[in-house]
């Protein structure tokens, strides 16, 4: 399933969805305060590589992640919001259902949400996926549709049955590391379990989930887990998956490389307020556990890294653009497996960003294509 545009009309539509949400869990007189204070931020263009309306949602996210407060911003990535609107895209296109099988999976360690072509068959291949949101906004539902385009796509390029796990992991401050990568590796155990084969499985992420599947990597390469708050059967160590594949991940949580530029809509302030918080007070934000950017160790990597390698895909405008550069730069030296690919004038998450901005089929899926023939060179139809 792959929709078309994100129009004027949906961006309305979402706002109706939203609306309700945000006094539910916002108030009226905070919710019009954040949209009064906005309003001027939306004068005069930054984006360099946009269309007016790739540059109006652009400068809205910006000014969200600048200065609404997190328990405001979550709102917009809540169930709630995101799937009554990926539900009315869909039938201004013509589904009344999605054509893929998706559902909901909960345990006592983590939660997520399944997508597969056929649910009845064992999948082909697996994206295992952690989303975006600075640890502390963010949903599997808001990214439903960047998925089943992905699933899609997949599709299209031979594979049977591929399927995706998204992982719904707690936000900050309702928990702080390890929390997040602990029901990492739960929900990568239980991917395992259902794939039953590790060489079909890619890792995969986006900004803040890239940083938590890479905590993940260099875990699994380092660690024998006590899953006795897991699942109670003792200790046991994970295979490798396949592949990896990032999205603009936060290597490092807190870096003075990351600069501000004038096309990305992250801010560094921010972030680094973030980091801290998923931090807690108990981790170093420096330790390579929680910030993989920092580990300069390069058997480490070496032991970490998939068969397949790891890919990067990042805009050369975005904030965390030069720590990116840097960690690719010291793997390669160091015969670590990596690939990248750096979009000119492209922002942060920009495969993401591009489906939902770009109005041409091509650049609306330029990035997932790209992202899909990697995966391809690994984990062959």
């Amino acid at each position: 399933m792959i929709l078309g545009p994100v129009s004027y009309i949906d961006c309305i539509v979402f706002c109706c969805f939203l609306t309700p949400q945000l006094l539910i869990h916002v108030g009226l007189i905070k919710t019009v305060g954040v949209v009064l204070q906005c309003l001027p931020f939306l004068c005069g263009p930054f984006v360099q590589v946009a269309s007016p309306f790739e540059d109006f949602v652009i400068r809205c996210v910006r000014y969200a992640f600048a200065h609404i407060p997190p328990q405001v911003g979550r709102v917009f990535f809540l169930k709630a919001v995101a799937l009554p609107f990926i539900r009315f895209r869909m039938l201004r296109h013509g589904y009344i259902r999605t054509p893929a099988h998706w559902h909901e999976f909960q345990d006592k360690h983590f939660k997520g949400i399944w997508i597969i072509k056929d649910p009845m068959k064992k999948p082909d291949v697996c994206v295992y996926y952690a989303h975006g949101g600075g640890f502390a906004m963010g949903s599997s539902y808001f990214y439903l549709e960047f998925l089943l385009t992905w699933l899609s796509i997949l599709g299209e390029s031979g594979y049977t049955n591929p399927a995706i796990f998204a992982l719904e992991y707690t936000l900050v401050p309702d928990s702080c590391f390890p929390t997040q990568v602990e029901e990492a590796i739960a929900g990568y155990n239980h991917v395992l379990a259902i794939v039953q084969n590790p060489s079909r499985v890619c890792v995969s992420g986006d900004s803040a989930g890239a940083a938590v599947i890479l905590s993940l990597l260099l875990h699994l390469a380092n660690l024998d887990w006590d899953s006795d708050k897991m699942n109670g059967t003792g200790s046991w160590r994970l295979a490798k998956p396949r592949l990896c594949v990032l999205i603009s991940p936060w290597v490092t949580l807190i870096s003075p490389k990351h600069r501000n530029t004038a096309s990305d809509y992250l801010e560094d302030g921010n972030l680094h307020h973030y980091a801290r918080q998923y931090a807690g007070k108990k981790v170093p934000t420096d330790d390579p556990l929680i910030s993989p950017g920092n580990c300069g160790d390069a058997s480490w990597w070496e032991r970490a890294c998939p068969p397949g390698g790891i890919h990067f895909a990042y805009g050369a405008e975005e904030v965390f653009a030069p720590e990116v550069r840097g960690l690719i730069e010291f793997l390669d030296s160091n015969s670590v497996n990596v690939s990248s690919k750096e979009e000119p004038g492209g922002i942060h998450a920009w495969p993401v960003a591009s489906l939902f901005l770009s109005t041409s089929p091509e650049s609306r899926q330029k990035g997932l294509r790209s992202l899909v023939e990697k995966i391809k060179e690994s984990i062959k139809p």
